[in-house]
């Protein structure tokens, strides 16, 4: 392993920060001067931090953990790929998907089923399918395996986190913050030195910049891992199917734990006078029906009327009977 010097890191321009308006002052600390509107990195400083970063990874590495690189520049995450390739680490270059690390039992789910697709595309089980499903399969596999295909062998969470651009990078930092993974990162003087566990002061957008100090990390790592036993691929594949198995019942049973009693939902005015009708129809089945109001008071005003005809009837007969009966008296 050859460590880069100081002249090689002012060749790589590792030294050109941003212009001055754009730096952010926690970076002070790392500035050495400045020239024509640009901050200019002090490389003593960016050599310490190098040093610091290198010991700290080896010792991740000592221990059996891995290395996870994170670069999705477009014009660097090719780099940043072949160097984490070339020590076996884990990478990735296309896109951080959200919860990567804090989510990480259901990125599982995602690698699992990437896994599926690939053994029924090997295993030849898709020719027997339409055209249109195995184009749907198709398309599905390409997704997964450019937002996965560096961590799909990755069966746990990584012991450290090597970022190239701490400012684009700021969720996979804020992830591995919040559950205490040691983050390595390239930081520019327009990022916050104080959210990274060991920042290297650099320029984060040449080239042979960050390839210089990349490929200084890689060959660290690669030193250590040849001095850590080498697991057995079996044994990883069974922790890996063990770790998702045993992760997702530990978190369906946390899940139903704190799990919230619903509110029982007030049924819509629709559905309750749905309800209603139905419920009035099988009355009606069951009894006999009723007349309407309007009919029932028709029939209340008309035996009223008939009622009083039959009074005055009788009324006028008694004054008849009375009438007679006084004719024949005075007769």
């Amino acid at each position: 392993m050859t460590q880069p010097q100081l002249q090689d890191l002012l060749e790589a321009g590792v030294h050109f920060g941003h212009q001055t308006r754009r730096w952010n002052p926690k970076m002070r600390r790392f500035i050495f001067a400045e020239r024509s509107g640009i901050y200019l990195i002090d490389l003593q400083k960016t050599l310490r931090q190098l040093q610091a970063a290198q010991d700290l990874l080896r010792n991740v590495v000592m221990q059996g953990e891995n290395v996870l690189f994170v670069c999705t520049k477009r014009q660097l995450n090719q780099i940043v790929k072949a160097e984490a390739e070339r020590c076996g680490a884990h990478w990735v270059a296309e896109r951080w998907l959200g919860g990567t690390l804090t989510n990480f039992h259901t990125i599982k789910r995602q690698i699992r089923r990437l896994r599926e697709l690939e053994q029924g595309q090997d295993e030849g089980t898709f020719e027997f399918l339409t055209k249109k499903e195995r184009l749907h399969l198709e398309r599905e596999r390409v997704k997964l395996n450019r937002n996965l295909e560096g961590i799909k062998n990755m069966a746990r969470l990584p012991g450290a986190v090597f970022v190239v651009d701490a400012k684009k990078e700021r969720i996979t930092i804020a992830e591995a913050n919040k559950l205490g993974i040691p983050v390595v990162a390239i930081v520019d003087t327009n990022a916050d030195p104080d959210l990274i566990t060991v920042p290297i002061p650099g320029n984060d957008d040449a080239i042979r910049s960050v390839s210089l100090i990349t490929a200084a990390i890689v060959d660290i790592v690669a030193e250590a891992r040849k001095q850590v036993p080498v697991r057995d691929v079996a044994s990883e594949a069974e922790a890996y199917s063990t770790y998702s198995t045993e992760r997702e019942e530990a978190d369906e049973e946390e899940s139903r734990r704190r799990r919230r009693p619903r509110r029982k939902r007030r049924p819509k005015p629709e559905a309750i006078a749905a309800r209603l009708k139905g419920e009035g129809e099988a009355a009606g089945a069951a009894a006999p029906e009723e007349a309407p109001a309007e009919d029932r008071a028709k029939s209340k005003s008309k035996a009223r009327r008939g009622a009083a005809k039959d009074t005055a009837d009788s009324t006028e007969e008694q004054a008849g009977s009375q009438s007679t009966a006084a004719g024949d008296d005075q007769a």
